[in-house]
């Protein structure tokens, strides 16, 4: 374990001996940092947090700090970081504020320089966050998704797996899966790039295609649309949008597009 001299680590918290720690580092009370962790100059590591195997933690990043939450009166609360992320410089991860509750970042993500994930923000896995990209309190991103920069997203939003979000968009209410997003809260297409990078076949791009249609192009009512799709499409991927609609409490974007942004 290589320990900079000048790093202040408090003796409870538990350190795996392979760990990197770097210059003017601080480390407070019951941290605990898996195998091969480096955190680099200048980072603060808040009470209460952990950080899982192979995680880069970059310069002046803050990890684990209090709430900005009035609701918040200093009780026990976590930060929880899995494995093999990349956390840039001066990203800001704020812990829990009910007692006993966490911030969740999964395994495999990035977040670039100066993301910020207010208190109890779930980030699943493989998902990329670029620049100063803001993430309010409650926002929960599911799996792959691509989240550009100076996006903000409003307190309690929740984005679908492999949804992209385009850069200065500000989002207030819920993103489906495979859904990109540009603008205020304005679905502008599907994130055909990203399934395709991912290998999704042909048959189930086109399948994900006409339940878009369905939903957002036909003139049919919503809940009509919903049923159908229910009804006659049988793909693991429409139903990963059809659940995720039907646990949205803040309701979904809805849809503007221009003949020339439409997707193929």
């Amino acid at each position: 374990m290589g320990i900079h001299k000048s790093a202040v680590i408090s003796p409870k918290a538990e350190l795996d001996p392979t760990c990197v720690i770097g210059p003017n580092v601080v480390i407070e009370d019951n941290v605990k940092l898996g195998a091969n962790v480096e955190i680099k100059a200048n980072a603060y590591i808040c009470k209460g947090t952990e950080i899982g195997d192979n995680t880069v933690v970059y310069m002046s990043t803050v990890i684990g700090g209090a709430p900005q939450d009035y609701a918040y009166k200093g009780e026990e609360s976590y930060t929880k970081i899995g494995k093999n992320n990349i956390i840039r410089e001066f990203v800001t991860i704020h812990r829990g504020t009910a007692p006993g509750s966490s911030t969740i970042v999964g395994d495999n993500n990035m977040l670039m320089v100066a993301v910020h994930l207010g208190h109890n923000c779930e980030i699943a896995d493989n998902v990329i966050i670029v620049n100063s990209a803001l993430l309010a309190g409650y926002v929960k991103v599911e799996k792959g998704a691509f989240i550009s920069g100076n996006v903000v997203f409003h307190q309690f939003c929740r984005i679908g797996r492999h949804a992209m979000i385009g850069g200065f968009t500000g989002v207030n209410k819920d993103v489906p899966p495979y859904m990109l997003v540009r603008g205020p809260s304005a679905i502008r297409g599907l994130n055909l790039v990203g399934m395709r990078r991912l290998g999704f076949k042909p048959d189930k791009i086109r399948e994900i295609k006409n339940a878009f249609k369905l939903l957002y192009m036909s003139d049919m009512k919503f809940d009509d649309a919903m049923k159908e799709l229910r009804e006659k499409f049988h793909s693991e991927e429409v139903g990963q949008i059809v659940e995720f609609i039907e646990k949205s409490k803040r309701g979904i974007c809805k849809y503007r597009y221009s003949k020339e942004e439409y997707f193929e």
